[in-house]
């Protein structure tokens, strides 16, 4: 007995049930989107424009050691302080070598 042949389904049916917040931002590229969620992390969404552009500029595994400084540490009032502190020790500790 031959297997009944469906249609099938066309890509954007499967994304209408899904309704994304449009706050007016676009992000295009993934380095945006990784500093959105350096921002998310640390709490500092005012300043997540700053994040995005580290991202772009530094390497990636320099940001990510900075952020799990942070999320290691207890008890901290400002994240984004504690994280831009971190970032700077590991660029003076980068230019040492």
């Amino acid at each position: 007995m031959p297997k009944k042949v469906t249609q099938p389904q066309l890509l954007q049916s499967l994304f209408t049930d899904y309704k994304l917040e449009d706050k007016g931002g676009h992000i295009t590229q993934e380095f945006q989107d990784f500093g959105y969620r350096l921002a998310m992390q640390l709490d500092d969404l005012k300043h997540k424009s700053l994040y995005m552009r580290l991202a772009q500029k530094l390497p990636r595994a320099m940001l990510e050691n900075a952020l799990s400084f942070v999320t290691d540490a207890a008890n901290v009032k400002s994240k984004g302080r504690l994280f831009m502190w971190r970032l700077q020790q590991l660029k003076k500790e980068k230019s040492l070598k």
